[in-house]
């Protein structure tokens, strides 16, 4: 049988990213003890007093159709949100709803670029992230973050890749799977190379409410020189333990949304109002839960660096932000793909490989600092004991 070329160039591009995770929750149910620091779960349930807000909607019938731009009161919560928060007038026409960053994302870059155009992103990145712009047809070019800068991405770097093809620099601060936050400056000097080369800048913005004590998030919306050419995508997933309410929304020119609404309709045609109720009072506030999150995931963090930096070659990258720290690993000798496998099937530990987020994480892992304190305590003695025990069998072998 035929199928489009989507078909292919999406291939290998979706859960075989995630087959260490789909191990560890197979193992799991087969009896195994395992600790699972793959995924980004938030590590407290949802607000009661926002699921309250959702069940009153279905009770009172907001269970019809909506429209392909957003329920009103979400539509006009997030405007008065986004005028707060960067200084300037953010408008409800620049405003559109969807549910989840990802289908955010998908639509956001199936109305910027297609075949033959280019995507300037950060490497690493997200693991879904090189899907989205294979989807629309068009090349992603891996921009490297480096561990000397922060991870944090280099306009240096940037403009070494523009071509005649680039249209777009999709940006993701705070950053998954490093942690890194863009400062103003990096995004001015990156805004600078926008503007001169007439590109739009995409930013994944999911875990703004998530940065630790004493680090400043900045966006490209800050700026107003760049209003005509930012469109910045986020969601309650992050910030208010909702992964599964699948609510989000991008903040963009009000001709960009114009010009999105036709393909929005196509889509999906709107997304349910009693989430949308939920939303709108979600964003009116700030999070309930966030704050605990930040300082817990920070603890975590720290807990890491105190218990693997520098034990048998590994070395920890501590986040600025966000659910996830990085360590290194190629000083066991073993690749990511390897180590975490091996880490797992030995030692119960479930973390990502590197290379499910890019080519540049090679030899890196990420871990999830969503489970609690004494289990993390307790995959630290795990990972220490694993590769200490390797470390001698390796000498053993080479002696």
């Amino acid at each position: 049988m035929r199928y489009a070329d989507i078909t292919t160039r999406l291939s290998g591009l979706g859960g075989a990213k995630w087959a260490i995770h789909a191990r560890a929750r197979a193992l799991a149910a087969a009896g195994r003890d395992v600790i699972e620091l793959t995924i980004g779960e938030p590590d407290v349930p949802t607000p009661a007093a926002l699921t309250e807000v959702a069940a009153a909607g279905m009770r009172a019938g907001r269970t019809g159709y909506s429209n392909g731009r957003g329920e009103p009161a979400l539509v006009a919560a997030l405007a008065a949100r986004y005028s707060a928060r960067r200084g300037r007038q953010i408008g409800a026409d620049q405003i559109m709803c969807f549910p989840g960053t990802q289908t955010v994302l998908y639509a956001v870059l199936t109305g910027l670029v297609q075949a033959g155009d280019e995507v300037l992103m950060g490497d690493p990145m997200y693991a879904t992230y090189e899907g989205v712009i294979a989807a629309t047809g068009a090349a992603m070019v891996p921009v490297p973050l480096r561990p000397e800068h922060g991870f944090r991405m280099q306009a240096a770097d940037v403009a070494a890749r523009i071509t005649p093809r680039s249209r777009v620099i999709f940006l993701n601060s705070p950053h998954n799977p490093t942690g890194a936050v863009l400062t103003r400056a990096d995004i001015a000097a990156i805004g600078q190379l926008a503007v001169a080369h007439d590109l739009w800048i995409v930013c994944d913005e999911v875990y703004e409410d998530l940065v630790f004590e004493g680090v400043a998030f900045a966006s490209p919306l800050d700026d107003p020189a760049l209003a005509e050419r930012v469109i910045v995508a986020s969601s309650i997933s992050k910030s208010h333990a909702a992964p599964g309410f699948r609510s989000g929304w991008c903040v963009a020119p009000a001709e960009f949304c114009q010009h999105l609404l036709p393909l929005s309709e196509t889509m999906l045609f709107g997304n349910q109002p009693f989430i949308a109720d939920m939303t709108a009072a979600a964003v009116a506030v700030p999070s309930p839960v966030a704050p605990g999150m930040c300082a817990r995931f920070a603890a975590r963090a720290d807990l890491l660096v105190r218990r693997l930096d520098g034990v048998a070659g590994l070395r920890v990258h501590r986040p600025e932000a966000g659910m996830f720290a990085l360590i290194d690993v190629r000083g066991t000798g073993l690749d990511s793909s390897s180590f975490a496998m091996d880490l797992l099937e030995q030692a119960g530990v479930a973390v990502m490989p590197g290379e499910s987020f890019g080519a540049a994480l090679h030899g890196w892992v990420r871990v999830a600092l969503t489970q609690p304190d004494a289990l993390i305590d307790a995959a630290c003695d795990r990972i220490v004991a694993h590769v200490q025990a390797s470390t001698t069998q390796a000498r053993a072998v080479n002696a």
